[in-house]
């Protein structure tokens, strides 16, 4: 059964969809988008063009700013990534340009080989970026751990946030990172007001412009933060300070072209490599966040607009699980207009980018440009602008290209303070506390901090070098640790290895259960998730030698259950309709069993034998490494000696013989009667007068309340991502379910499980009893009888079912207690099960039974009267009457045997209510048994005297 993922038919058109019955399932994906050969403009790609390059003016010039390099590279690379990486990267929402990533990088080889050289390693990196990329190597450099690439890009945001600090106050920034740190005290003694102030005021404004409220927010937001704050501070600065260092394009006459790169080779070659490694590592994240971002984008506009979105922060590009806030604009549709879904984006050909991003680095090195990068920035405003392909992408580069021709002296007129403050700000952003918490949760951080300091002391590449030496040495420790520790419990040995078992491991090992006793009851906890062949190899040969002198040997993982049971037991943990005790391995510790004494059960120590019911699972990764070995064996257990037998779990029959011997005009009903229909989910009589609830032994709230976020926590980690594009397709076209489901409120019957249903296919109510008020009753609820008027009248359902139960505590409730005198809202209700009691106890109507077999009690012939009793009364129905003369709805009977998880469905004749017995098939797991024939009625079965031999033939006439 699918619980998470249902498939459904397509119900676009109801008058044209195929059967029910037939099984014909349509997909539910959108057709594929049309792939003309032209180059196609949308007005959204128009305008997101736009957006993007209002961004990406003031971000190029302020990072060539920070790199000391002329800000006219910065505009060249602007307008290649966009134009050249954009007709043919991988990624067609991606936009490249001169990039945050890069800046150290470059500031460092123009420091150490000058402007023309630094243009030259430029075209080296792109075409080696171009070999890369043709050899297919882009996913294998996402092979990196987490921990260095984002403690390079932190050190990287660290460094630049010193640089361009020495900017905002005025100064010129160092040569290092550490030079900037040590040389910042001296840089704010000579530090004069107009510098600070013009970057304070471009650092505020970009804080605080997307979190303006309201509509006035909502269109102002349209506007990049960075353009804002930029052209803010530039006419702040034009009125109150107009000395203030500002943007020095020079002419183009005198723009440097590369030149061939003089130095020593193996720095060139370090140089060169330094530079393709950030570039293509920033590229290749940018690329698969952007995939990211577009999908949840998709995922929005096809489940609508939510209420309360206005205060959405925009801007923010999910890499991975985390948010880098950009301060982009998101698209805002005009008021009252619905917006308009973007057509599905392709996911990304990470190779293809690679080459792409190679190509635009090799020309731009040639033009004199800056490095180019895909970038998280122009990206996420591309994406959230509305942009559907590369067409906003290229148009953005165009119009850069065009700025460079027509708007230098606009451009001259911005503080080099603002633009300072620009990069300063994208620095910080690079620093990513979400980032550091998934660090931390990791047990990564020690690499984490060893790529940032390596990076800051040592510069880029060094500092790369130093984060995998440090996850290296980290992952053999965690490989070589292996804790082993034995402990005595009442004669009952346990052996916890914590760790993984290698051969390093071998000799302590197998010291340690050299020490036991050779008859003794042990067992092996084993927590871990990698286990070599020397270690299997020990503990197989050891179990089998201690087998061998009459000990008794079990292996378990972390939670208790045995890695020697089937696979399917032992990874059950956690997963749709497994047993439900196993899904609580994720619960505190009020979760754990409590002996009879009040005390905590010993944890993981049990060796009772395995039983038919549920045994508690492993954890997966101990489940994962040491259930089955490389072989694909499990791990033996010998018992061979007699284990103690634990104490045996409360029983719950689903069926319980009352006292019929007369009828009592009831107390309020306890509780309890509507529980488990056994000896103790029942007041006796004597002490129905007296109930009073204990609540010193109810469960705390808080208890409850943690088990709740848990399970939504659950549902919406595993579960919510598998169905969400089913629910918002149910969302947007409404709910047409095709059975009207009536069952009981009892918690042990989950609807979806037992019909294998998914979302939108089963109208459900839920009642005390699976009960039916007559449609002419004044005196009762009528909640059922407007359901039922719903679902066939507006729904349109094609069939109705009403569902019983084993031990069902309504009908145990009105076997012991006739509801007639009582006032209460339980006793109220149960009336509307009398009739089914007296239809039970007369005579002129047959038994309802089960197919092959009499009803083992008086409660389970009354759950069974009681479905065909209400049958009855769903029949009586204006709406449902109508429905079934005109031959288009179906009644049926079913019962459900907890306890066998058996589903019994009332004969075709009976359910119709035309049927000569009331009798319930099961049915079997390959298909519904068919509907037994006349000749299986009591006028026509056989005499005793010929009664049928053959089981078949017993099970199907019922003798």
């Amino acid at each position: 059964m699918s619980a998470c993922v249902p498939t459904r038919h397509d119900h676009s058109s109801r008058s044209s969809r195929p059967p029910r019955s037939s099984g014909v399932k349509r997909p539910h994906s959108p057709p594929p988008p049309h792939r003309g050969g032209r180059f196609r403009i949308a007005g959204a790609d128009l305008s997101a063009s736009i957006t993007v390059f209002l961004l990406a003016i003031p971000m190029s010039l302020g990072l060539a700013v920070a790199m000391d390099a002329p800000l006219e590279a910065g505009l060249i690379s602007a307008a290649v990534g966009g134009i050249v990486a954009g007709l043919l990267g991988g990624t067609p929402l991606q936009v490249s340009g001169p990039s945050a990533g890069l800046t150290v990088v470059t500031a460092e080889l123009i420091q150490i080989y000058g402007w023309r050289t630094t243009c030259a390693i430029t075209i080296g990196a792109g075409l080696l970026q171009i070999v890369l990329g043709s050899l297919r190597t882009a996913r294998s450099a996402l092979a990196v751990s987490p921990a260095i690439v984002h403690g390079t890009l932190a050190g990287i945001g660290v460094a630049i946030a010193l640089a361009q600090l020495h900017i905002v106050l005025g100064g010129s920034p160092q040569s290092s990172a550490v030079s900037n740190a040590l040389h910042l005290p001296a840089q704010l003694e000579r530090a004069g007001p107009a510098a600070p102030l013009i970057g304070g005021l471009t650092i505020a404004v970009l804080v605080l412009w997307p979190r303006i409220p309201g509509r006035a927010g909502r269109n102002m937001r349209r506007i990049p933060a960075a353009l804002a704050s930029v052209a803010m501070a530039t006419a702040v600065a034009a009125l109150a300070a107009p000395s203030i260092a500002r943007v020095d394009l020079p002419s183009w006459r005198s723009h440097a072209l590369p030149e061939m790169p003089q130095g020593p080779l193996l720095g060139l070659a370090t140089a060169v490599f330094t530079m393709m490694l950030v570039a293509s590592l920033e590229s290749l994240l940018a690329a698969v966040a952007v995939d990211k971002l577009a999908a949840d984008r998709s995922r929005e506009q096809s489940a609508g607009p939510v209420a309360g979105s206005d205060g959405t922060r925009a801007g923010e590009l999910s890499t991975g699980s985390d948010n880098v806030r950009t301060g982009e604009p998101a698209a805002d549709a005009p008021d009252g207009a619905p917006a308009a879904a973007a057509p599905p984006v392709r996911r990304s050909d990470l190779d293809r980018e690679l080459r792409a991003q190679g190509i635009a680095n090799t020309i731009s090195g040639l033009l004199g440009g800056l490095a180019v990068s895909g970038g998280a920035v122009r990206s996420s405003a591309n994406v959230r602008a509305g942009a559907t392909g590369r067409a906003s992408t290229v148009l953005h580069g165009v119009w850069v290209l065009l700025a460079t021709g027509f708007l230098v002296t606009a451009l001259e007129w911005i503080p080099l303070a603002a633009l300072g403050a620009l990069v300063m700000v994208v620095g910080i952003q690079m620093v990513n506390f979400a980032h550091i918490r998934n660090v931390h949760r990791h047990r990564e951080f020690l690499v984490y901090g060893a790529t940032i300091t390596g990076v800051l002391l040592f510069g880029v590449l060094k500092g790369v070098a130093i984060g995998i030496a440090v996850a290296v040495a980290v992952a053999l420790h965690r490989l070589a640790r292996t804790r082993i520790s034995t402990s005595d419990h009442d004669g009952q040995h346990l052996v916890v290895v914590r760790g993984q078992l290698t051969f390093l491991a071998v000799p302590r090992l197998s010291r340690a259960l050299g020490q036991l006793p050779q008859d003794a009851d042990v067992v092996v906890e084993l927590d871990g998730f990698f286990m070599d062949h020397a270690a299997y190899e020990l503990i197989h040969d050891w179990s089998n030698a201690h087998a061998a002198h009459g000990g008794r040997v079990a292996f378990t993982g972390r939670s208790g259950g045995r890695i020697a049971e089937p696979a399917s037991a032992a990874h059950s943990c956690c997963r749709p309709w497994t047993p439900w005790r196993n899904h609580h391995c994720h619960d505190g510790p009020e979760h754990v069993p409590v002996t009879a004494t009040g005390s905590p059960a010993p944890a993981r120590t049990s060796t009772e034998p395995s039983t038919p019911g549920p045994a508690p699972a492993a954890t997966a990764a101990t489940a994962a490494a040491t259930a089955v070995t490389a072989e694909g064996k499990a791990l033996p257990t010998h018992p061979t000696a007699e284990a103690p037998e634990a104490a045996p779990p409360p029983a719950c029959p689903d069926h319980h013989a009352p006292d019929t011997s007369g009828t009592r005009s009831g107390p309020p009903l306890a509780p309890e009667a509507l529980g488990h229909a056994d000896g103790d989910a029942r007041p006796s009589p004597d002490h129905a007068d007296h109930f009073a609830p204990d609540h010193r032994s109810a469960r705390p709230l808080p208890a409850g309340s943690q088990r709740l976020v848990s399970g939504l926590s659950s549902f919406q980690r595993n579960t919510a991502p598998l169905v969400r594009e089913e629910l918002a397709r149910l969302a947007k076209e409404g709910q047409r379910p095709s059975q009207l489901f009536i069952t009981c409120a009892d918690s042990r019957l989950v609807t979806s499980m037992i019909t294998a249903s998914g979302p939108g296919d089963l109208f459900t109510v839920r009642n005390i009893g699976n009960l039916v008020p007559p449609s002419d009753s004044e005196t009762g609820d009528h909640s059922v009888g407007a359901a039922i008027e719903y679902a066939v009248d507006v729904l349109g359902v094609e069939s109705i079912t009403i569902c019983g139960h084993s031990g069902c505590g309504a009908m145990n409730a009105l076997l012991s207690t006739r509801p007639e005198g009582s006032e209460t809202a339980l006793w109220r209700w149960l009336r509307h099960g009398v009739p089914s009691l007296e239809r039970m106890a007369s005579r002129d109507r047959a038994w309802a039974r089960i197919s092959g077999r009499m009803p083992a009690d008086a409660v389970e012939q009354l759950c069974l009267t009681n479905i065909v009793q209400q049958l009855d009364h769903l029949r009586a129905h204006p709406s449902v009457a109508r429905r079934l003369a005109e031959g288009t709805l179906q009644l049926h009977g079913m019962y459900f045997h907890v306890a066998e998880a058996q589903s019994y469905l009332l004969t075709e004749g009976a359910s119709a209510g035309n049927g000569l017995d009331e009798v319930f098939d099961p049915v079997s797991p390959s298909h519904p048994s068919p509907s037994p024939s006349p000749s299986s009625s009591p006028s026509s079965a056989p005499s005793p005297a010929h009664a049928p031999t053959d089981p078949a033939e017993l099970a199907r006439t019922g003798a």
